[in-house]
């Protein structure tokens, strides 16, 4: 049946035009945007899925950022402890050269007051922007460590940063000072009585500032192996200075245990003290103290005392023995010799530990830099258009829209037909 109310021909073209339309449009949108899903619109779960991997990519280039920028101020702090070394290797030379009595040891000295002004310089110089991680003497919590901004981590249940935390060295020479304060002991007394070791545990700081010191008793009934009094400290405010050390912040028990120990072999050094009769070591946590002379009749013991409330408390710069260093005497030039090896020793720790801080945020950079890219990758597998299927399709499309054209023309031409019956 013919109608010229309902052409039903014309309904079927029109619609099938119209779908054509809207897949040219959608295809040339395509080509224009290079997205296959460019808004919500075309694909809300794969749009939303982009978007926050986008967020992630965006944040995962500040985190580049700041890799690159942690990295840049641990080069400069290593090459600070390298060069630091270097010339406490220099030092030790100089001092080497003063064990000889017939040299001019002023000269030397001189030589040595230089080093040491230049490695204050090297020091104070080693900074990135503000940041020096050779310095830490400051008692704030936190303050002996650095974190660099390492990683974004999403899970389930959100998304959190990591860091990578940098601890700060201290080779400066200021010298440490402590005013007042009552000692108490940290430790029960470890006694040897004979020929014999025993151990002190160290407790872990509580807080940076907090005083370290060795307490020492020596008693002898006939004075036949040492004199006591030479290995006596004292326990007086003033005493504990003697074999101190003071916590930075970020120290560890094990920390304070090597710095008690390489306290006391200078201070037996300087006081002429024979480390047969005494002697401390440092293992981990751990203060190990033996003798070798004593017989039944000695007894020694030693103890880990702390300061509790002193006036005022400065914390010393890792170096500060460098100020103590004397070579114009047979002493001080015996002292200074082992000051130098512990000193070199903790300038090529530090520098150690510097240069694996900086291999592993280079690692870390050159992972979020790979990660983005994969990122970038999966994004755009996700929601760009595939340009040669565009391309046949948008030809294909226009070829059948031209057809469709030419159909709805023909179906409108359809009820003209009718006229002829009316003629």
């Amino acid at each position: 049946m013919s109608s010229i109310l309902t052409n039903n021909g014309a309904m079927v073209a029109l619609q099938t035009l119209k779908s054509i339309n809207s897949q040219l449009g959608a295809t040339q949108n395509q080509i224009s945007t290079g997205k296959s899903v460019a808004n919500a619109k075309d694909n809300a779960a794969v749009w939303s899925i982009s978007k926050v991997m986008e967020s992630d990519v965006k944040g995962f280039q500040g985190i580049s950022d700041s890799l690159n920028l942690g990295e840049s101020t641990v080069a400069v702090a290593r090459n600070g402890a390298e060069t630091v070394t270097d010339l406490l290797t220099d030092m030790k030379g100089k001092i080497v050269a003063s064990q000889e009595q017939n040299v001019d040891r002023a000269k030397i000295q001189t030589d040595i007051v230089a080093l040491r002004d230049q490695i204050n310089a090297v020091v104070g110089a080693a900074q990135f922007n503000g940041l020096n991680l050779l310095s830490n003497r400051e008692v704030d919590a936190g303050s002996g460590s650095v974190n660099v901004l390492a990683s974004l981590d999403r899970s389930s249940t959100g998304v959190a940063a990591s860091d990578i935390s940098i601890a700060k060295k201290d080779l400066g020479t200021d010298a440490s000072s402590v005013v007042g304060g009552t000692v108490a002991n940290l430790t029960g007394a470890a006694t040897l009585n004979g020929t014999q070791t025993a151990s002190l545990v160290v407790t872990a700081p509580a807080s940076a500032g907090q005083v370290y010191s060795l307490g020492i008793l020596g008693t002898d009934a006939n004075a036949s192996n040492f004199t006591p009094a030479d290995y006596t400290t004292g326990t007086a405010a003033a005493d504990a200075q003697k074999i101190m050390y003071i916590a930075r912040d970020g120290d560890t028990a094990g920390d304070v245990a090597k710095g008690l120990a390489q306290a006391y072999a200078i201070y037996a050094l300087e006081e002429g003290l024979d480390t047969d009769v005494f002697n401390v070591s440092a293992s981990g946590e751990t203060l190990n103290i033996s003798s070798t002379v004593t017989d039944a009749t000695d007894t020694i013991a030693a103890r880990i005392d702390t300061l509790t409330s002193p006036t005022s408390v400065t914390i010393g710069g890792g170096l500060e023995k460098l100020n103590d260093i004397d070579v114009t005497t047979d002493a001080g030039a015996d002292a200074a010799l082992v000051s130098i090896e512990f000193m070199i020793q903790n300038a090529i720790d530090s520098a150690a530990s510097f240069g694996s801080a900086q291999g592993r945020i280079e690692t870390q950079a050159n992972f979020i830099s790979s990660l983005t890219d994969s990122l970038k990758s999966g994004i755009g597998t996700m929601v760009d258009a595939d340009m040669e299927e565009a391309s046949a399709r948008l030809q294909a499309l226009q070829v059948q829209q031209q057809l469709g054209v030419q159909a709805l023309s023909i179906a409108n031409q359809a009820p003209q037909s009718l006229l002829s019956l009316f003629r």
